[in-house]
């Protein structure tokens, strides 16, 4: 299996199946992912299941079986999330301290801003911004639909 079996609708099925609580049925996967039928459902769950990472039981229901890593992604507790937004937490945190120090310069008339500094703000700022763009695009290309509604 590769992560690049895992995308689009197969992805947001399993998606589905990882978040749900405990056993989880066919139509309740066919609404948690939006899909347009259960027999689209059926289909990605079947593939899912002989990729060996749900499992069908007696009554119809499908739980995780394990969780897969997705190239790209990290899963923070039952979500996926873009590794570059995680990414960007620490340009923001940064650049967020950056911000503290300067406004403390203009209460501090000591505290002194040098040229570097500046630098170092903008180049924290455009790391920033990447980081978040990149993860927004790679979340977009995960969750389609709901990229779709904003």
């Amino acid at each position: 299996m590769t992560s690049d079996d895992l995308e689009g609708n197969t992805l947001s099925v399993y998606a589905c199946i990882v978040r749900a609580d405990g056993p989880i049925g066919l139509r309740d996967v066919t609404r948690g992912a939006e899909l347009s039928s259960t027999s689209v459902a059926h289909h990605h769950l079947q593939k899912l299941e002989v990729m060996g990472l749900i499992e069908k039981d007696n009554y119809g229901q499908y739980t995780l079986k394990k969780k897969a890593p997705i190239e790209g992604h990290v899963w923070v507790g039952k979500n996926l999330m873009p590794q570059l937004l995680l990414y960007s937490f620490f340009f923001i945190g940064a650049f967020a301290a950056e911000v503290i120090i300067l406004v403390l310069s203009l209460v501090i008339k000591s505290l002194v801003i040098e040229t570097t500094f500046w630098f170092l703000m903008a180049i924290t700022l455009v790391a920033m911004t990447l980081f978040i763009k990149g993860g927004v695009v790679l979340d977009r290309k995960l969750n389609p639909k709901r990229a779709d509604k904003h």
